[in-house]
C-alpha cells in the first residue's frame, strides 16, 4: 500500500474544530508530515469581533506551529479559512463556499464539538448532534469524498464497563429528541435532562453517543471511520513534548495542584486514569483515514484510542508524579507547596475539603480585604470544586476498552510510517510524560519563563520553612494549653514518645544485625 504521506498527496481536506486543542494539533501534524497535501479548508466562526481569517492568523502564530514554520515557511498558504457557524442552518455556509467544498474535498475530519461536561442538553445536542448531522448531509454531496473521519469519545458508552469497537444502540432516537427540543422551553428541557441521560454522567457523553448513531444512519453510503479518544492530555512527543494550551480536562486541576490550591481530590487510587496524549490521538486519526481511504472497508471502522488496556496508569500514580514534578519544577508564586491527596471516602474528602480548601480560602480573602485588595480565593475554590465534581465519575471508575482495530491499524503501517505516525502507547513512559505535562502547563498555559525556575524553587523552600515554623508553634501551643496542665495528658504524651523511641531503637538494632 502507499505510505500515509503519499496517500495525502494532492488531497483537499476539510477540518472542523481547527481552533480547538486537538484540531490545531491535527492541522499542524498533517501539514508537517504530509507536505504535499494540496489544501486544508477549516471552518471558522466569527468570534469577539474577529473575522475567520484573523482567527486563523492568530492561531497559526502560536508556538505549536514553530517547528512547521521552520521546516515549511509557506505552509499557511495551504490553509483556507471558511466562514461558518455550526449552530446555524446548513452550517451558515455561503453558496459559493458550499459549492467549492462540494467540488474539491477528498477527506473530512470532524473534530468540532462542545466538550463542556455541564453544557445544557439543548446546546449539547445542537453542537454535537445537529451540527454532525448537517455536516454528513454536506459530505453526501461531495463529488470526490473518500473518507469521513468523526472524532467521538471513548466515554460515549460509559454506562457500560466493557466497551467494544462497535456503535451501540442510542439511548434515544436522535430525530425524536431533536423534534422534541424544538417545542420545549428551556425550563422543561432542564427538568427532563436527568431522566434522559439516565446512568450517564453528563450531556457530553450522552450527545456523543447520539452523534455516533447519526453518523452511522445518515452516512450509510459514505466511507466512515470513528476515533474514540479517552482523556486527551498534553503532547507526548510532537511537535515537542508537553505542549498544552488550555485549562480544560485535567490540565486545570494540574495547575491548581501546582499552585498549592488543590489539596484533596475524590478518586480511587486503583482506578485507571486513561490519559492519552493528543499527538497519539492525531496520529491514530490520520492513519485511520489513510487505512479507510486505501482499503475501503465494508463497515464503519471504530477505534478506541485509549491507554488503560495497553499501558495502564492509575490515579494514585497521577497524583504521586504530579506532586513530585511540581516540587522539582515549581510554578511561580505558588500559594502552598504542592501536596495533593486522594480520598475515596466521601465524608473524609468533605472533611479535608473544608480544612485544606475552604478554611484557608476564607482566611486568605480576609487578609486580602484587610490589605485593601479584592478577594478572589473563595471564588477560585468554588470553581475548582465544581470542576472536581464534574470529573469525579471518571476518577472513581475504570473501564475495559477493546482495541483490536487500533492494534490492526498499527500492524498495517510500514516501518517508516510507524516512526512518523507513532501511536504505540506501549512505548509511553508515564513518569517522563507527567514531568513534561507539568512543565507544559508552566511554559505554554501560564507562559512562565524557564529562567524563573530558581526563584520559584526558592519560594517553595520559603513556603516549606513557613509550614515547619507554623507546625512547631502549633505543637508548642497544644503542649502549653492542653498537655502541660494535665498530669494524665503528660503521662500519655510520655508513653507515646517512649514507644516511638523504643520502636526506632529496635529498627536501628535490626538494621545493624542484618548488615
Amino acid at each position: 500500500m502507499v505510505s500515509i504521506p503519499e496517500y495525502y498527496d494532492g488531497k483537499n481536506v476539510l477540518l472542523t474544530g481547527a481552533t480547538g486543542f486537538m484540531g490545531k494539533v491535527l492541522l499542524e501534524k498533517l501539514l508537517r508530515s504530509c507536505p504535499k497535501v494540496k489544501a486544508v479548508y477549516i471552518l471558522v466562526r466569527h468570534k469577539a469581533g474577529q473575522m475567520p481569517q484573523e482567527r486563523m492568523e492568530e492561531m497559526i502564530s502560536c508556538k505549536l506551529f514553530d517547528r512547521l514554520r521552520d521546516e515549511q515557511p509557506e505552509f499557511k498558504e495551504k490553509i483556507i479559512a471558511v466562514p461558518s457557524e455550526l449552530t446555524q442552518s446548513e452550517l451558515d455556509l455561503s453558496e459559493q463556499d458550499k459549492e467549492k467544498l462540494i467540488d474539491c474535498i477528498n477527506i473530512v475530519f470532524h473534530c468540532a464539538a462542545t466538550v463542556r461536561f455541564n453544557e445544557t442538553l439543548r446546546d449539547a445536542v445542537q453542537l454535537n448532534v445537529i451540527a454532525t448531522q448537517q455536516l454528513i448531509i454536506l459530505a453526501q454531496r461531495m463529488k470526490n469524498l473518500e473518507v469521513f473521519m468523526h472524532v467521538s469519545t471513548a466515554y460515549a458508552y460509559c454506562n457500560r464497563k466493557h466497551i467494544e469497537e462497535i456503535i451501540y444502540p442510542p439511548p434515544v432516537d436522535p430525530k425524536k429528541l431533536i423534534g422534541s427540543l424544538e417545542w420545549m422551553d428551556d425550563g422543561l428541557v432542564n427538568d427532563i435532562t436527568p431522566k434522559l441521560i439516565g446512568d450517564r454522567p453528563n450531556t457530553y457523553t450522552y450527545t456523543k453517543a447520539l452523534a455516533e448513531y447519526v453518523v452511522q444512519q445518515e452516512g450509510a453510503k459514505l466511507n466512515i471511520a470513528i476515533i474514540r479518544p479517552s482523556i486527551v492530555g498534553a503532547s507526548w512527543k510532537e511537535p515537542f513534548p508537553g505542549w498544552i494550551d488550555n485549562f480544560n480536562g485535567p490540565s486545570g486541576l494540574f495547575i491548581a495542584a501546582g499552585k498549592g490550591i488543590l489539596r484533596t481530590i475524590r478518586a480511587s487510587n486503583s482506578a485507571v486514569a486513561d490519559l492519552v496524549p493528543v499527538d497519539v490521538v492525531v496520529n491514530t486519526t490520520l492513519a485511520a483515514a489513510w487505512y479507510s481511504g486505501v482499503n475501503r472497508p465494508r463497515n464503519i471502522m471504530v477505534y478506541n484510542c485509549t491507554t488503560g488496556g495497553t499501558n495502564p496508569f492509575h490515579w494514585g500514580e497521577v497524583v504521586y508524579y504530579l506532586n513530585l514534578s511540581f516540587k522539582m519544577n515549581p510554578l511561580e508564586q505558588a500559594l502552598r507547596r504542592p501536596n495533593v491527596n486522594i480520598r475515596s471516602n466521601s465524608l473524609l474528602h468533605q472533611y479535608w475539603t473544608a480544612v485544606s480548601h475552604i478554611l484557608p480560602a476564607l482566611l486568605y480573602d480576609v487578609v486580602l480585604r484587610l490589605t485593601g485588595q479584592k478577594p478572589w480565593m473563595m471564588k477560585t475554590i468554588t470553581r475548582l470544586h465544581k470542576a472536581m465534581m464534574l470529573i469525579e465519575y471518571f476518577t472513581s471508575n475504570s473501564w475495559i476498552w477493546n482495541t483490536e482495530n487500533v492494534n490492526m491499524l498499527m500492524n498495517q503501517l510500514s516501518p517508516e510510517d510507524k516512526k512518523v505516525f507513532n501511536f504505540d502507547v506501549r512505548q509511553l513512559h508515564w513518569a517522563e510524560y507527567m514531568e513534561n505535562y507539568c512543565m507544559g502547563t508552566k511554559k505554554y498555559v501560564l507562559n512562565e519563563e524557564m529562567s524563573g525556575l530558581p526563584a520559584a524553587r526558592k519560594h517553595l523552600k520559603k513556603l516549606r520553612n513557613i509550614r515547619y515554623g507554623f507546625n512547631t508553634v502549633l505543637v508548642i501551643l497544644i503542649w502549653r494549653i492542653f498537655i502541660a496542665r494535665s498530669q494524665m495528658a503528660r503521662n500519655i504524651w510520655y508513653f507515646v514518645v517512649s514507644l516511638c523511641y523504643k520502636f526506632l531503637s529496635y529498627f536501628r538494632a535490626s538494621s545493624t544485625m542484618r548488615y
